[in-house]
C-alpha cells in the first residue's frame, strides 16, 4: 500500500496546481477527485482526504475472496446485498472506503455506489494491506458504525469477525483451519476457512 496525499503545494510552490494523475494539490482529495483515476488495477481508497493505493491482489486473496463471496451470496437474505470490490463505500466526501467484500441494505445503494455504511464489510490480508485492514480501515468502519467486519488471513487460513458493542468492536467470531467459523448476523453463516483456499 502506498499513500499518496494531495495536501502539499505543488512542484511550483502554488496550492491548486495538479499533481500525480492530474490530482489536486494543496487540497484534501474528495470523492469526485477519484473519478479521473485510471482503471489499471490498483486499489484506490480516501481516508480523510489523504489517497491509498493498493497493488493489484494475488491469487491466493482472490481465491479466498471468491469462496466467501459464494458463501455470503447463497446465504444472503433478499433485502441485503453482496458485492464484490472494486465497490465504493462513501462514509464521508472524503473518505471512500472499498472492502473486498460487503453486504449492503439494498434501499441503501445507488448505481454508482454505496453511500451508507455497510451492514457488514470484509477484508481478505495481503502483505500489503494487512495494516491498514487491521488498524486504519478497521477504526474508520467502526467510527461509521458499520456493525460487522470481518478479517479473513488466507496464509493461515483463518477468519476472524467483530461486532458492534456500544460504539465498540467486540470479537463475535473467530475460526482457523478446520475449525467451524459459524455467526448469526448480520444472517446465519457457516463455513471452514480451509474452503476458502482450496
Amino acid at each position: 500500500m502506498a499513500p499518496m496525499t494531495a495536501a502539499a503545494p505543488g512542484p511550483s510552490g502554488a496550492a491548486g496546481s495538479a499533481g500525480p494523475a492530474g490530482l489536486p494539490w494543496g487540497r484534501a482529495l474528495t470523492y469526485d477527485d477519484l473519478a479521473g483515476l485510471p482503471d489499471d488495477g490498483h486499489r484506490y481508497e480516501l481516508v480523510d482526504g489523504v489517497l491509498i493505493v493498493s497493488p493489484s491482489p494475488r491469487m491466493l486473496h482472490q481465491r479466498a475472496v471468491g469462496n466467501l463471496y459464494l458463501r455470503l451470496r447463497d446465504a444472503c437474505p433478499a433485502e441485503l446485498e453482496v458485492f464484490l470490490a472494486p465497490f465504493d463505500v462513501v462514509l464521508a466526501r472524503d473518505t471512500v472506503l472499498e472492502p473486498d467484500l460487503l453486504v449492503a441494505r439494498r434501499a441503501d445503494l445507488t448505481e454508482r455506489n454505496l453511500p451508507a455504511v455497510p451492514v457488514l464489510a470484509v477484508e481478505v490480508l495481503s502483505p500489503s494491506t494487512r495494516r491498514f485492514d487491521l488498524l486504519l480501515k478497521r477504526s474508520r468502519l467502526e467510527a461509521a458504525g458499520c456493525e460487522h467486519y470481518w478479517v479473513v488471513d488466507p496464509d493461515e487460513p483463518s477468519v476472524l469477525a467483530w461486532r458492534l458493542d456500544d460504539g465498540r468492536y467486540a470479537e463475535a467470531s473467530r475460526a482457523a483451519g478446520d475449525e467451524p467459523f459459524v455467526v448469526r448476523d448480520p444472517y446465519p453463516v457457516s463455513f471452514v476457512p480451509t474452503e476458502l483456499v482450496a
